[in-house]
């Protein structure tokens, strides 16, 4: 089992995805790096929130999401900006109720919220985060 609080040891992908032992992590990637052509990024957080190993999908520059793996599940992290926010407004109400929970109670700050998803199943939830990486990626 690895250890995603030790600094010295950066995982690689298969290996955060057997820690989280959920096929839904590995379906997730592959997804976001076939859809923008984009490569995982494994970073250590030293954040005292969310501190150990994360898995970053940018394109162009742009961070479209962050992974925070979890056992048996996962927190994906998308920002909503200033620019996104209208287009995630006028997507909302189309959107599980969940996401909507999500979204509602987020606090916005500096002009946007941190949306922090747990995924495990491939549900109307899982959707939704793609939607919401869609928008990141169009804006």
């Amino acid at each position: 089992m690895i250890d995603l609080q030790n600094r010295d040891f950066c995982p690689d992908l298969d290996e955060i995805g057997i820690y989280i032992k959920n096929p839904v992590f590995q379906k997730f990637c592959t997804e976001i790096k076939t859809k923008y052509s984009c490569k995982e990024k494994i970073e250590f957080s030293s954040c005292t929130m969310e501190r150990g190993w994360n898995v970053k999908f940018k394109k162009s520059g742009r961070t479209l999401c962050t992974i925070y793996p979890r056992e048996l599940f996962f927190t994906v992290m998308v920002v909503i900006g200033q620019k996104e926010k209208e287009t995630v407004t006028s997507i909302l109400p189309d959107c599980s109720e969940r996401l909507q929970e999500i979204y509602h109670q987020t606090k916005e700050g500096n002009g946007q919220r941190w949306l922090m998803i747990d995924l495990e199943d491939q549900d109307s939830l899982y959707d939704d985060v793609l939607k919401l990486v869609e928008i990141r990626r169009s804006k």
